[in-house]
């Protein structure tokens, strides 16, 4: 069957919570948007659209390329019910299911909402997901201490972009199922990111999203030279085992309007 004739493996959910979990990624951002540190030692994380997920190679729309299309390879779990209050230990016999997820973001928009302090409603359209939910045990070592061990490979119009692993996370997924489910119970089917895939040697091994490569070149070059998305554009997104395989399968996508 043709990956044109797959949707997303969960097409909506009661709940899509996405993480920032590689801190190489955070310290990027904050150069990217002109932010200062952010000062905790908690998980970050904020909710978001969950009534819809684009299947792997649904063109998304975008109502205008001035907003700063970019997208973020990351990884991300749905999960049983968890009651509130379940530990980090606990949570992981929660996790179900590990998907692969594009994380398309607004750039432009991005900045002025974070300001207001309400978090998300512009910025972030539905994301997309790879068409194969697998379970933990299907990964056999790649899935490690509520981490997924693999590359993400990324290609901007078909040249490559980034190629950066799952296992640099500060908090395991473990811990973020924690971390949201502190103050209130998960609905079964909740699904949580890890935020966009980073990893510190990202001269070697590149980016998950347009905007890391525009911190690195403001941090290089004093200014940004990369441009986000425009109508046309299309962003292939697959992770690999050590033998090759993709037990995912891919997303790729074109911006449309």
């Amino acid at each position: 069957m043709s990956t044109y004739s797959l949707r997303a493996p969960m097409p909506r959910s009661w709940q899509w919570l996405d993480g920032s979990a590689f801190g190489t990624h955070g310290e990027l951002m904050q150069i990217a948007f002109g932010l200062p540190p952010i000062d905790t030692d908690r998980p970050l994380m904020y909710q978001g659209i969950s009534d819809r997920f684009y299947g792997p190679s649904e063109p998304v729309p975008f109502a205008d390329p001035a907003h700063g299309i970019d997208f973020e390879g990351e990884f991300g779990v749905i999960v049983d019910h968890v009651p509130m209050g379940t530990s980090a230990d606990e949570a992981l016999g929660h996790i179900r299911l590990v998907v692969q997820i594009n994380d398309w973001s607004l750039r432009a928009i991005a900045p002025i909402e974070m300001k207001t302090g309400f978090g998300w409603i512009q910025a972030k359209p539905p994301c997309s997901m790879a068409p194969f939910a697998v379970t933990p045990d299907a990964l056999g070592t790649a899935w490690r201490e509520g981490r997924v061990c693999m590359d993400l490979l990324v290609d901007l119009d078909g040249k490559r972009f980034g190629a950066a692993n799952g296992a640099a996370m500060d908090f395991g997924f473990h811990e973020l199922v924690a971390h949201a489910a502190l103050t209130r119970d998960l609905a079964a089917g909740t699904v949580i990111g890890s935020g966009t895939v980073s990893n510190a040697n990202y001269a070697e091994v590149g980016s998950s999203c347009i905007s890391e490569v525009r911190a690195i070149e403001i941090i290089r070059d004093g200014k940004p030279s990369t441009p986000f998305m425009t109508y046309g554009d299309t962003v292939r997104m697959e992770a690999r085992l050590p033998d090759g395989t993709a037990p995912f399968g891919a997303i790729e996508q074109e911006v449309c309007r």
